[in-house]
């Protein structure tokens, strides 16, 4: 497996860049949280589909869109770990002095209609461990 990362900065080089991945044979995306991909979400899932790509997203609103995978943070779960910072804060704590904390909980989507699609069976595993299945 060989990873090409690829900066894209508007809609002409993300259709550049797909369709480079798409000339590649058994190849897939990776698509990284950016300004341009969210911006371009629809250009993204639609280029996807449109070469057959696997694709894995960082947000749940992409395979909401019809893309095939997303793995990301759970935000509501990170919104409760903000407001306990800012409650300590409020408290008097000194931000200098709070840890730095990671993100403790995902989430992967998966969209079944449009594994379909692709040709693609998803693993009864992968399934299984799924948070949420789009059918």
């Amino acid at each position: 497996m060989e990873f090409a990362p690829r900066l894209v900065e508007n809609a002409a080089h993300i259709k550049r860049v797909i369709a480079a991945f798409a000339a590649t044979p058994n190849s897939g995306l990776l698509v990284l949280p950016s300004g341009t991909t969210s911006l371009h979400r629809d250009l993204v899932v639609a280029l996807a589909a449109q070469y057959r790509l696997p694709s894995v997203y960082p947000f749940r609103y992409y395979v909401t869109a019809g893309g095939l995978i997303s793995y990301s943070t759970d935000f509501v779960d990170q919104s409760r770990q903000a407001a306990s910072y800012v409650d300590r804060i409020l408290r008097g704590a000194r931000p200098t002095e709070l840890p730095v904390q990671a993100p403790t909980k995902y989430v992967t989507t998966i969209n079944l209609k449009t594994a379909k699609a692709l040709g693609l069976t998803i693993p009864p595993s992968l399934l299984l461990q799924a948070d949420e299945i789009i059918e």
